[in-house]
């Protein structure tokens, strides 16, 4: 897969990204984050911290945050002081991003199958899943649902069975924002389109495997047999 190659087919089945892909997420995990630091007198961490710290799902993210990480001696109770904090406030700022939903409307109207692979929680990506996506998407597949996180392409795979998407039926596609995503794409044999209004910029992606940078959800519909 080479950076933004000529586009000869499109795609008729999706793998998404949730956090920066199909939702800004940023904003609750902040709150979360600096919400369990405070609550152990720890140091705030800036939005744009934040935005650095994602993508290796919501652990790393909080060895991130937490000051030495693991070798903190309140690691553990500052993660779970997060984790209780973020499944009860992961939908106060959340939003999908301008123009998904009308996306997702178009794809599903024309039976694309489409699932969600992300390295969040399992009980918040469905809980997100559920309230957000009207129906749209039938399926979340968040950590702990497979023994591996993304960049492993084990959820992937595990997403593509579940769904019934068999090589020679469909051409699938996985859609992310990071760095992550365009691994997790390669280990699972698929191509990969970057959306550029997510946690990255383009400097930080230019050299990642992908098929093209997508600018706005509009923008995906270039790429799948709507």
């Amino acid at each position: 897969m080479l950076n933004d190659r000529e586009n000869n087919r499109k795609y008729n089945a999706i793998i998404w990204d949730l956090d920066g892909t199909l939702l800004d997420t940023l904003e609750d995990l902040k709150d979360a984050v600096n919400y369990a630091l405070k609550a152990q007198g720890f140091p705030q961490r800036s939005l744009e911290e934040i935005r650095r710290f994602v993508g290796n799902g919501v652990r790393k993210l909080m060895e991130r945050a937490v000051p030495e990480g693991e070798n903190n001696p309140k690691f553990q109770e500052t993660f779970d002081i997060f984790k209780e904090y973020y499944d009860g406030h992961n939908m106060v700022k959340t939003r999908p991003y301008e123009g998904m939903m009308d996306c997702l409307r178009q794809f599903h109207q024309a039976g694309i199958p489409m699932a969600i692979v992300t390295n969040k929680i399992q009980s918040a990506a469905e809980m997100l899943r559920e309230n957000v996506f009207e129906g749209l998407i039938p399926l979340a597949v968040g950590d702990g649902v497979v023994p591996t996180r993304k960049p492993d392409p084990q959820g992937v795979h595990y997403a593509m069975e579940k769904l019934g998407l068999h090589k020679g039926d469909y051409n699938v596609v996985y859609i992310g924002d990071s760095e992550v995503d365009a691994a997790t794409a390669e280990n699972a044999g698929l191509d990969c389109l970057l959306c550029l209004w997510g946690f990255r910029d383009e400097a930080e992606l230019a050299d990642k495997p992908h098929v093209a940078f997508v600018r706005k959800p509009a923008d995906i519909l270039d790429y799948i047999e709507v």
